[in-house]
């Protein structure tokens, strides 16, 4: 079992920036995709960004691609997505989901573990 712990968000401005950090614990995550996802009130849950196992390949939604960097540290068991030029339309809960294979996918049905989520606010 693989418990994931999100950080980082909070209330910020439209242009500014914020960085989220999800802590792994229960499994190596060597082996493990990681992604992250989002749920803004009454939308579906949706893809945001995911990195392979060792991070070396990267998937960036449309909607966050040249804003948004997910980057990953195994030896800290750590995924971190850095937000830049937020927008209110970023507001939403942010979720950090691991998967028991390698490859990183835009889906999350194909993620096994999700975190609790953090909470992030783009005012206008």
């Amino acid at each position: 079992q693989v418990q994931l712990v999100e950080s980082g968000g909070g209330l910020v401005q439209a242009g500014d920036s914020l960085r989220l950090s999800c802590v792994a614990s229960g499994w190596s995550t060597d082996n493990l995709a990681m992604g992250w996802f989002r749920q803004a009130p009454g939308k579906e849950r949706e893809f945001v960004a995911a990195a392979n196992w060792s991070g070396s390949r990267v998937r960036l939604a449309d909607s966050v691609r040249g804003r948004f960097t997910i980057s990953r540290d195994n030896t800290k068991s750590t995924l971190t997505l850095q937000m830049n030029s937020l927008e209110p339309e970023d507001t939403a809960v942010y979720y950090c989901a691991a998967r028991g294979g390698p490859q990183e996918k835009d889906t999350d049905s194909d993620y096994d573990w999700f975190g609790r989520g953090t909470q992030v606010i783009v005012s206008s």
